[in-house]
Parts: C-alpha cells; sequence; structure tokens
C-alpha cells in the first residue's frame, strides 16, 4: 500500500471532523464575499453568521450566494431560520443551503415545515496529508506553475473550460474564478501541456484545512494526468504550509470523484442540496 493509499482511511467521518471541514468551507465563503465586496461594493456582496453557519450574498444568480455550515454549532430555532431566509428574501435571490449530513437534527425539523426542496447532492472528499509527493514525473511533458494576480485571466478560462458546462463561461462565472485569484489565503496552479494551459485548480488554508476548488482539465487534454498534477501541487504546498488535512467536493460518481480517490481522498459524508420554492417566513421579520 501506498503513503497516499496509507492515510487515505486514516479518518473517523464523525462530528468533531465535519465541523473541522464546515467551518473552512464558510471561511472560505466569508472571504469571497469580502474580496467581491472590495473590488466590487455595487455588488452588495456581504456574509453574515446566521443559525450556526454563514448566509453568502455575491448576486442574486452568483453560485457563491448560499448558506453554509447551518446547524453545525448546535441546536437552530425557526427564529435562526426566520433571519436566514430574511437576509437572501431581502436581497431578492433564492434561499440555497448547502447542509451537512451532521448538523444538529434540529435542522431538518425545521426544514420541513417549509418550502424546501432537495435539489442536489455533493461528496465530500476528504484526506489527511503528511508527505510531499512528487507532482509530476521525470520527463512528463506537464508543467505547473503558481500563478499571481497577472494571470487571473488564463487562469479562469482555462478552469471554467474545464468544467465544459456552457453555463459556467459566462461572464460572471468567469468574474468569480478571477476574483479567486486575489484571495489572500488561496494559492492558485496552472497545469500546462507543451505550453499550452491544460488545467487548473485552487487551495485556500484556513486552521490547517486545505480546501481545494476548481480542480479541472481542459478536455483536449484529459488522460494524460493533468488533474493528478494539479492536485499534488496543491497537497504539496498544503504541506508546506503545516496542514494536515485536506478537503474538496465532487459530484456522486463522476469523473472528478475516481481521480481525487486515486490521490487518496475518500468520501467523509455528503450534503444535500436544498432550495426554497416560495417565501415562507423571511417575511415575519
Amino acid at each position: 500500500m501506498s503513503p497516499t493509499e496509507a492515510t487515505a482511511f486514516a479518518f473517523l467521518a464523525d462530528y468533531g471532523l465535519a465541523r473541522r471541514i464546515e467551518s473552512a468551507d464558510t471561511a472560505v465563503a466569508v472571504e469571497s464575499a469580502e474580496i467581491h465586496a472590495r473590488i466590487d461594493p455595487a455588488s452588495g456582496a456581504v456574509a453574515e453568521r446566521l443559525a450556526g453557519g454563514v448566509a453568502v450574498f455575491v448576486g442574486v444568480s452568483s453560485p457563491l450566494t448560499q448558506a453554509l455550515g447551518v446547524g453545525m454549532e448546535g441546536p437552530v430555532r425557526s427564529q435562526d431560520l426566520d433571519a436566514l431566509e430574511h437576509f437572501f428574501a431581502s436581497r431578492g435571490a433564492t434561499v440555497h443551503i448547502e447542509l451537512c449530513p451532521l448538523a444538529d437534527p434540529s435542522v431538518l425539523r425545521e426544514l420541513a415545515q417549509r418550502n424546501y426542496r432537495l435539489v442536489d447532492f455533493s461528496n465530500m472528499m476528504v484526506r489527511k496529508i503528511r508527505v510531499v509527493e512528487m507532482a509530476v514525473p521525470p520527463g512528463s511533458n506537464i508543467s505547473v506553475q503558481f500563478s499571481g494576480p497577472e494571470d487571473s485571466d488564463v487562469w479562469a478560462r482555462t478552469v471554467a473550460m474545464g468544467f465544459g458546462e456552457h453555463e459556467v463561461q459566462t461572464a460572471e462565472n468567469l468574474e468569480v474564478l478571477r476574483n479567486i485569484v486575489a484571495r489572500p489565503a488561496t494559492k492558485c496552479v496552472i497545469a500546462w501541456v507543451d505550453g499550452r494551459p491544460a488545467g487548473g485548480g485552487a487551495l485556500s488554508i484556513h486552521d490547517g484545512v486545505a480546501a481545494v476548488y476548481g480542480a479541472s482539465t481542459v478536455p483536449a487534454f484529459r488522460r494524460l494526468g493533468v488533474q493528478s498534477a494539479v492536485i499534488r501541487a496543491l497537497m504539496n504546498h498544503a504541506v508546506e504550509s503545516e496542514c494536515d488535512l485536506a478537503y474538496t467536493l465532487t459530484r456522486p460518481g463522476s469523473v472528478s470523484q475516481r481521480n481525487l480517490e486515486r490521490q487518496g481522498f475518500r468520501v467523509a459524508y455528503t450534503r444535500s442540496t436544498l432550495l426554497q420554492d416560495s417565501p415562507g417566513a423571511a417575511g415575519r421579520i
């Protein structure tokens, strides 16, 4: 068994682990809102601690407008969800909750009385990290470089092309990706194949936890080891930054999940994506 495989199972997916991961994820979300507010004050970007988690608004149609970590600090009351719903409704946004299955059971009881529907799942992939690994094998035509603000456009377009979906490549989402490079706690990398941008990814560090996101490969360069090279480069930076844990999110059963499992990540738990069909208690504040 390789060092990567040996460390893959060295964690227990309990409340303590989930709280640590969700705390890091909310920190990434808060940082995103702060960066957007600084770059574009007119956007109204803001994050607010609510219902044991954080509510983030970066724009009505932004993928970053959501609630994270709800119920991770104990019981959630009806008035807590009232405040959460008001946060989004007062800004004209749909209530979007990314719910951890280890959240306090009171969250489900409260949501059951409101107009929410389950629309998606995402797997929280976790890995313990201890050693520096070789990012690319000797003689490979893949090279991986860290990106700075001057590379924000090529990084954003490369990552967007890697996701391959037309909606990901909208002007608004490209701007979201460009702003990632501006985050103080974030490192971005671009993978090149024979001098052409082939993939990329990003990593944010919060309290010893490395959040990996945006890892994707341009379709023309898939099956060459690009994503693996990106992940290894990010993991090496995490080790050098004294992180002991890394996490990322994937769609269940996706190619990305399979690639991450090869890099030692394992499913810790599955998040549920909940949307409110129509305003429930939002008008009561």
